[in-house]
């Protein structure tokens, strides 16, 4: 299909050479970078649903919001200094974007500040970057703080715009302090051209659909993944970035097949909830239909080592699959920021759409994605070779070293401002491939073990969540008298009783011995604690530990966990009404286990249950769902209530 957003030239390929070939004859500063990003004003940039219709914005359309903008920034802060830091407090939106550019091109740095972290760190950033003022989506800081909403587009005043010089990026602050990573243009321009490279040598990540590429915008532009990877790379080639009204998986689903959405960037945890959402929809339509999914997987791999072929079967066969999950236009995904287990990628890509692994920090940018054409190595979870202008290297230790011109030019942290080293050491336990590095965990998570020995948590965690049950786990060095005590914590259902605990301690007992880690991890601590909370998208392992030690975890042991008892035949017909609905055991189900907050249902879990209820029973039941009934136990006595006032006469 011939594509007319190209700016006037006949193939991608063309395209982009030209685009980064009229930047690099620029003075590369964000100046030169705002009107290259911009300079195909008719292709539209940000789409969103508005109730039935969709709702569009041009790049220049955009272009000319952001200069008004800008004229209003610089009356609003007359008398600040030039290059002066201003946070920017907001959620995703095509607003966001605009005042990013406003920001820098009314003369200021922007600061983007991370809505997933608590008050005391975003002042912290604001206090150790110098910041100003903060625009915010109404929330108040410490400094002057503007709302975003009452800012008003004015005319521009007409004299040339001096940018902003850098933009400054905090850490995820998973760990006990934040870090605040300054990037110029210089460094983004080195990353763009990383994308050059990418664009270059995988035909999926330009492939468009009905004429048009367009990215979910479900990263927060804030983080550098989202930023980098997600804004900045599409952005400079004028693609198409979409909305979402919500974070909810059928906004998700719906926003994606709608708009056509073609390409997605997410973190770990995004891809295990649609992977699981999508193996309970296949499990609810029968055991047939399960066994002929797991023989498509396994043809999937056997082809995997033919990629044509394995290309052409995946596409064939598993097409209703894809249908119910995003459809046929998304071309091109990405996972990064934390581990992905192997059993996510293997579904993905064996379905037919294309799941690849990615590298970056905060301190570096985005370094690396696989982009081997290989199922077999995609599927390995690898994190691809160094993008053009990056290095790695292998410490003595194991940990992934990084050199480059896109790191950032300088980090404070805890306060300190540290300049862009000759090599990054990320920490990251990595190993290399013929090339091609892959990542086993985090250093400074490793437990040092009674006999001097390390344990990589990794391997424990994956082994001990494919335990039917566990709903997380997260091994840690528990500190002591002796030394720090390897201790594995494992998520289950609130209300496990003592009988499936017992099944649990065995099962994990086993995981471990298989790992021949039984006699090194010295305590097994079951929690009904989510282990990721909150804002939270991977473990944060300090918090888990501190709440571990600190006695906030609500622990499940032999002492408060429910004794099994006897169920009489309408709790048990219930309970196994639970089970099909949930496609879980029911010897896993308590009958005071509520179906939502505790077992994750959802509103037509719970109309199914009724409806297998109402045809055995023949009892009537309210229309709202739950209304109180939303227990085993509570629908129980429910029926047998019910069931006294049933008209028994012939």
């Amino acid at each position: 299909m011939k594509l007319n957003n190209l700016g006037g030239y006949r193939s991608i390929n063309s395209f982009v050479d030209g685009k980064i070939a009229s930047f690099e004859k620029t003075e590369k500063d964000f100046a030169a970078l705002f009107d290259v990003m911009f300079s195909e004003r008719e292709n539209v940039m940000y789409e969103k649903s508005d109730g039935y219709r969709i709702t569009k914005t041009t790049y220049g359309q955009a272009r000319e919001s952001v200069i008004r903008l800008s004229s209003s920034l610089s009356e609003i802060f007359s008398g600040t200094p030039r290059n002066s830091v201003v946070g920017l407090y907001m959620d995703n939106s095509l607003l966001w974007i605009e005042l990013f550019w406003a920001i820098l091109r009314a003369g200021f740095r922007p600061l983007l500040l991370n809505l997933r972290l608590d008050r005391e760190r975003l002042e912290y950033a604001l206090r150790v970057s110098g910041a100003v003022a903060v625009i915010s989506d109404g929330a108040e800081f410490s400094v002057k703080t503007v709302n975003a909403g009452d800012i008003e587009e004015k005319e521009d005043g007409g004299a040339s715009p001096v940018f902003g010089s850098s933009v400054l990026i905090m850490s995820s602050g998973t760990s006990s302090h934040v870090k605040v990573c300054s990037y110029t243009s210089n460094e983004f321009y080195f990353l763009i051209k990383n994308s050059y490279g990418i664009i270059k040598q995988c035909k999926a990540a330009k492939k468009h659909y009905n004429g048009e590429l367009k990215q979910l915008a479900f990263l927060p532009y804030y983080h550098i993944f989202g930023l980098v990877a997600m804004y900045i790379w599409f952005a400079f080639f004028s693609r198409t970035f979409v909305q979402l009204n919500d974070l909810s998986p059928d906004t998700i689903v719906n926003t994606v097949k709608r708009h056509g959405v073609t390409h997605i960037f997410a973190v770990p945890l995004f891809w295990e909830t649609v992977y699981k959402t999508a193996m309970k929809t296949i499990r609810s339509r029968g055991e047939k239909t399960l066994q002929k999914f797991e023989r498509g997987m396994k043809i999937a791999d056997a082809l995997s080592a033919l990629p044509a072929l394995y290309n052409a079967f995946t596409k064939k066969a598993f097409k209703e699959v894809r249908e119910n999950i995003f459809g046929e236009s998304i071309s091109f995904m990405i996972t990064g920021g934390s581990r992905v287990s192997g059993d996510v990628l293997r579904f993905f890509n064996n379905i037919g759409y294309r799941l690849c692994n990615g590298y970056g920090m905060s301190e570096i940018g985005i370094t690396s994605v696989e982009l081997s054409e290989d199922p077999r190595v995609i599927k390995a979870g690898y994190i691809g070779k160094p993008l053009e202008g990056i290095a790695y290297a292998i410490s003595e230790e194991g940990t992934l070293l990084v050199s480059g011109r896109c790191m950032a030019e300088y980090v404070i942290e805890e306060g300190v401002s540290r300049p862009r080293p000759a090599l990054f050491d990320t920490r990251d336990l990595a190993s290399c491939v013929n090339g091609r590095y892959k990542i086993a965990g985090r250093a400074d998570d490793v437990v040092i073990g009674a006999d001097g020995e390390n344990i990589n948590p990794i391997p424990v965690e994956e082994k001990t969540e494919r335990i039917s049950g566990v709903r997380g786990a997260c091994l840690l060095g528990v500190p002591s008298d002796g030394g720090d005590i390897p201790t594995l914590i494992v998520s289950v259902a609130k209300y496990t009783d003592k009988t499936r605990l017992s099944a649990l301690n065995a099962a994990v007992a086993g995981a471990l011995g298989e790992l021949d880690l039984r006699s090194r991890v010295k305590k097994v601590v079951f929690t009904s604690d989510a282990m990721i909370q909150g804002s939270e998208f991977k473990l944060n392992r300090k918090r888990i530990r501190a709440d571990y030690q600190s006695g906030r975890m609500t622990l499940v042991t032999e002492d408060n966990a429910e004794e099994p008892g006897e169920l009489d035949s309408v709790a048990l017909f219930i309970r196994e009404c639970f089970a099909a609905a949930l496609e879980k055991p029911a010897d896993q189900i308590s009958v005071k286990a509520d179906l939502f907050a505790d077992e994750g249902g959802s509103s037509l879990d719970y109309f199914a249950i009724i409806a297998a209820l109402q045809k055995e029973f023949g009892v009537p039941f309210p229309t709202d769902a739950g209304a109180g009934l939303s227990t085993v136990s509570a629908l129980s006595d429910y029926v047998k209530e019910q069931l006294k006032n049933v008209d028994t006469t012939v």
